[in-house]
C-alpha cells in the first residue's frame, strides 16, 4: 500500500466533488510548502484528515497553526489534508521529504485519489533553482506556470493575464537536434513527474512555480502565494483602517517563529 486518505473522524471520505486540490511539490527552498502554510493559516482551514503513505519520511510534531495554548499540543504528521468547503478548496500539506525512488508510487496513489474524489483540478505550488535558468528565463518575472491539456482550454487565458509566464521548454539534446523540447525543472522535486502523469491521464493540473535559491525563502513563499491569490482570489488585501497602508494579506503561522532555529540559548554566554 502506497497511500490513502484517512479522515479525522473515521467517517468516509468527505465530499470533495468539484473542489480544487492545492498542494506543494517538496522543492528547492521549500517554497511551495511555505506558501501552502500561509494559505492554511490565513483561511483558518480545518484539518479533515491525513494522507497515509510510506513514500514520505515519517515525521511528527506539534500543531504548526496553533492559535491558543489548548490547540498548540495537537499533533501533526507528514501529510495532512485541510478543507474550506465555502471556497471549494482542499489542501494537502506535505511536511517531509520523499523517500528515494518513491516519487512514482506516490504520484500514482495521489492521482487515483484525485480521480476518486472528483476534484475539478490540482494546483501544485513549486520552485526551481534560480541559478539553472537559461538565457530567456533571466528576464522579467521569476514566476512561471504550466497547464495540462485538460485545463488549458478552460483557464488558459485567465492564467496568461497574471504576473507569471509559461515555463519555457528547452532542447532535449542541445546542439544536436533543436526540434525535441522538454521541461527542465531542476530542484523541482515531484513537479515534472506529476505534471507529465497528469497530462497523460487527462487530469486538470496547474503548476505555479518560482525560481529561487536556498536561504530565507519567506519572501519567495509570499510571492508564490500572491501569484496563486491573483488567480483564485482566496483572500483580500487588508486595508488598515487608519491609513492607506497595505498590510500583508497573509497570516503568518505560529510555527514560522522557529524557522531558523530558536536563537542562541542564553546559557552559552
Amino acid at each position: 500500500m502506497d497511500g490513502m486518505f484517512v479522515s479525522c473522524d473515521g467517517c468516509a471520505c468527505p465530499d470533495f466533488q468539484g473542489f480544487t486540490l492545492l498542494m506543494p511539490a517538496v522543492s528547492v527552498g521549500n517554497v511551495g510548502q511555505l506558501a501552502v502554510d500561509l494559505v492554511i493559516s490565513t483561511l483558518g482551514m480545518s484539518k479533515v484528515g491525513y494522507f497515509y503513505t510510506d513514500c514520505l519520511v515519517p515525521m511528527i510534531g506539534n500543531n504548526p497553526y496553533a492559535t491558543t495554548e489548548e490547540n498548540a499540543t495537537e499533533l501533526c504528521i507528514n501529510a495532512e489534508v485541510y478543507a474550506v468547503p465555502s471556497k471549494e478548496l482542499v489542501v494537502l500539506q506535505i511536511r517531509s521529504p520523499f523517500i528515494k525512488n518513491k516519487y512514482r508510487p506516490f504520484c500514482k496513489t495521489l492521482l487515483s485519489w484525485v480521480k476518486s474524489c472528483g476534484f475539478s483540478k490540482i494546483v501544485l505550488l513549486s520552485s526551481s533553482h534560480a541559478y539553472q535558468r537559461n538565457d530567456q528565463q533571466l528576464h522579467g518575472t521569476s514566476l512561471r506556470y504550466l497547464l495540462s491539456p485538460a485545463v488549458e482550454k478552460t483557464i488558459g487565458n485567465v492564467i496568461e493575464r497574471l504576473s507569471g509566464r509559461e515555463l519555457e521548454q528547452i532542447a532535449a539534446f542541445p546542439g544536436v537536434n533543436g526540434d525535441e523540447k522538454v521541461f527542465h525543472i531542476p530542484g523541482g522535486g515531484i513537479t515534472k513527474l506529476l505534471f507529465t502523469e497528469s497530462c497523460s491521464k487527462e487530469i486538470p493540473m496547474v503548476v505555479l512555480l518560482k525560481f529561487c535559491s536556498e536561504g530565507d525563502n519567506i519572501p519567495d513563499a509570499h510571492a508564490l502565494a500572491d501569484y496563486l491569490n491573483e488567480w483564485l482570489q482566496l483572500t483580500a488585501n487588508q486595508q488598515s483602517s487608519s491609513s492607506s497602508v497595505k498590510c500583508s494579506r497573509w497570516k503568518i503561522p505560529s510555527s514560522w517563529k522557529l524557522l531558523f532555529g530558536s536563537g542562541l540559548p542564553p546559557a552559552l554566554f
